[in-house]
């Protein structure tokens, strides 16, 4: 974002701030003097700290931050700005209503009404503002016990997978998924671990993850090794990378010391104990008869990277019946694997984290994520052919859920 751009985000925040504070006159207009300056210094305050840190950012850039101050000035800003649009809805809606009025009593020559406006002035609704002020409380209230409760909440979804011709040996197989861990965001290391406990407790056959270990480089799993470590099965544990494990949304200062961090990412999935697959397969037996679980590298359709090679991950499982793919990104089984790989039984992904917001009531579903995603959580049967989108066990920026809530996915092979 240039500096003309970054000035203009900045003025609209501001005029925003402005046109609220009217209403938020307005509602104390009968306040005590005193409790009327402590609680301007809050909102004013507020927006201040909000400035200064995009103005920081912009100056500094995000290495210059500390990493919890940039994530905590984010959700404060979020929270601060996503509870602000519906009361500006409401005061709009309100001036334009008395602005109309004001005018068509002006046409029609008409005394001013006395309770919408104090000579000339056209002046607000209390009720309205009123309304305004309830109407922010509830997505503020909302966001923020989806940071106490919502983020660690931890769901055990499970799913029978009707497999066409499953071997006998892999008929019951218990599949445990886990998928976008991101521990950079973590705040809570004792829930984690409440997590994985949950995970282990189902003693899966075989574990799989599916990518995004961290937000941007390897230090950040560092506190956090132990407990995935914990993660293991009798038929072993699987891995695959994802977008975010790769260092690309951060700046490096040489390309060695990215291709550093990405050997330290391999490394890590090696000292947990967890297999990770890059564009490779591996092949699992049990009493004579296999199962061939391919790991592909990142392959997002649009903007996200594709280092993904599908065909050499592919390579060497033509004959082996039943095919699991581990790839990150759900877009990429319209991408590729549907037109060009029809004999792969089942894809398990994560990605889209389900938004971290939403509705889920029985069947039904919902999520702004629905709209970038024709697959975004859950599973999805097409033919023979399944694909599971595990909403995340962590969370990036928003450092909660809302509807959405943390998933361990136990998944259970059994024959079409």
């Amino acid at each position: 974002m240039g500096w003309i751009n970054f000035l203009l985000a900045l003025s609209i925040l501001i005029i925003i701030d402005f046109y609220l504070f009217q209403g938020v006159k307005t509602l104390l207009t009968n306040v005590p003097k005193v409790w009327k300056r402590v609680l301007f210094g809050f909102y004013w305050g507020a927006t201040a700290y909000i400035l200064l840190a995009f103005l920081t950012y912009r100056i500094v850039g995000p290495q210059g931050i500390n990493p919890h101050v940039q994530r905590w000035s984010t959700v404060f800003f979020f929270i601060l700005y996503i509870s602000k649009l519906p009361a500006l809805l409401f005061l709009i809606v309100d001036d334009v209503v008395r602005l109309v009025k004001f005018f068509v009593r002006r046409i029609h020559h008409e005394p001013a009404d006395p309770e919408s406006y104090e000579g000339p002035k056209i002046t607000r609704s209390k009720f309205l503002v009123q309304a305004s002020v309830v109407a922010a409380a509830i997505p503020a209230t909302s966001l923020g016990f989806g940071i106490l409760s919502g983020a660690y909440d931890y769901r055990i979804r499970r799913k029978q997978i009707p497999i066409k011709d499953l071997p006998n040996a892999f008929e019951g197989l218990k599949i445990g998924q886990l998928s976008d861990i991101h521990s950079g965001s973590f705040f809570n290391k004792t829930a984690v671990e409440g997590g994985v406990d949950l995970l282990m407790k189902e003693k899966p056959d075989i574990f799989m993850f599916t990518g995004d270990l961290v937000n941007n480089e390897t230090s950040e799993v560092k506190d956090y090794k132990q407990i995935f470590g914990k993660v293991s099965a009798p038929l072993g544990a699987f891995s695959t990378l994802g977008n975010h494990d790769y260092g690309d949304y951060r700046q490096w200062s040489s390309p060695a010391e990215k291709r550093k961090n990405l050997d330290d990412m391999v490394r890590v999935h090696k000292e947990m104990g967890w297999d990770l697959l890059m564009n490779e397969n591996r092949t699992v037996k049990v009493d004579g008869q296999e199962l061939a679980v391919i790991g592909i590298e990142n392959w997002g359709a649009g903007r996200f990277a594709k280092y993904g090679d599908m065909a050499e991950a592919y390579k060497g499982t033509e004959d082996i019946q039943t095919k699991i793919l581990l790839p990150h990104d759900p877009s990429h089984w319209d991408a590729q694997v549907r037109p060009d790989f029809s004999d792969v039984d089942l894809m398990l992904a994560g990605h889209t984290h389900g938004f971290q917001f939403g509705v889920e009531i029985g069947n039904f579903r919902w999520s702004p994520s629905q709209y970038m995603y024709k697959q975004w959580a859950d599973l999805y049967t097409e033919g023979h052919q399944h694909l599971y989108v595990n909403r995340g066990f962590g969370f990036i920026g928003y450092p909660g859920r809302v509807g959405i809530l943390p998933e361990i996915t136990i998944l259970e092979l059994v024959k079409a």
